[in-house]
């Protein structure tokens, strides 16, 4: 099934989780306990990372799609990056998402890789999706930055370039992740006014680790909040107290963005299935009201 007609059919309480492969190829069956809860939640699609630098990291991907699809009875999206990537070799992964019976992909640049040097037929993401669009029957879908994407030289750039995934086919949007729902509101009634109407799915990271959060700063520069700030300088030494506040924190903002209607929840596990559990037990009686 299309995620696209989830969306219609579900109207603004779609629930889906992202989680990516293990690096070890005997490590794929190891992912089955966390697939065994995340199944039980529910959710309307996984969304499964797709790795740069090689067709092994990226076989691994579809091959846990296919699980997720033919095992789990839930819609898998295939994560598509296309900077390190010749249309070849695109048209190669793209056959066998399709051959393994996937019809969902997220389209995206990726990150510069020094292992894997950018190619020249990709620059952007809005250049593969308007390549796949005429030539494939994928529903797609994109990413998007409520605090915009760190090459962007200012917000309009930002809003200019979103618009042209979606002119060129993407059929519904999934958000970085972010802190402050104030930003992501924000950014939501710009690219409404920019006149993008496709769905828009904000992503949200339980943060539960010191580490993590400084990951999460450096790679995509996500603006902390005063409220999140003393919860970190707080708790940074107490891991299990961290994890509590964390927990109840990213609980806060999707309790606060299911009430002003979003279009849905994206919820990135970092393969932790106690994480997603955690939540949706936290929202169960709100997500499908």
């Amino acid at each position: 099934m299309k995620i696209a007609d989830i969306y219609k059919n579900k109207g603004n309480r779609v629930l889906s989780f992202e989680i990516f492969p293990p690096k070890k190829d005997d490590e794929l069956k190891n992912i089955e306990p966390t697939l065994d809860i995340l199944s039980q939640l529910k959710p309307d699609y996984i969304s499964v990372t797709f790795g740069a630098g090689g067709s092994s990291n990226n076989n691994k991907t579809i091959d846990l799609a296919r699980k997720i699809k033919e095992v789990y009875h839930i819609e898998p999206v295939v994560h598509l990056t296309c900077l390190s990537y010749t249309k070849a070799e695109i048209d190669e992964f793209v056959k066998a998402i399709s051959d393994a019976g996937i019809e969902n992909i997220l389209a995206l640049r990726g990150d510069i890789n020094p292992n894997a040097p950018a190619k020249e037929d990709f620059r952007h993401a809005s250049e593969l999706i308007a390549y796949l669009r005429p030539k494939t029957d994928f529903c797609i879908a994109g990413a998007c930055y409520p605090e915009d994407h760190p090459d962007s030289k200012n917000h309009i750039e930002e809003m200019l370039n979103l618009k042209k995934k979606v002119d060129a086919g993407a059929d519904f949007l999934v958000s970085q992740l972010f802190f402050d729902n104030e930003n992501y509101y924000r950014f939501e009634q710009d690219a409404r006014i920019a006149g993008i109407e496709v769905p828009i799915t904000p992503g949200i990271m339980p943060v539960i680790n010191a580490a993590q959060i400084q990951r999460m700063i450096t790679t995509c520069g996500a603006d902390l909040p005063i409220r999140f700030k003393k919860i970190i300088e707080k708790y940074a030494d107490n891991k299990e107290a961290l994890f509590d506040a964390g927990m109840s924190y990213a609980v806060s903002q999707i309790i606060d963005l299911l009430t002003s209607g979003v279009d849905g929840i994206h919820l990135y596990t970092m393969n932790n299935p106690g994480v997603a559990r955690h939540i949706c037990d936290s929202i169960k009686n709100i997500i499908n009201v």
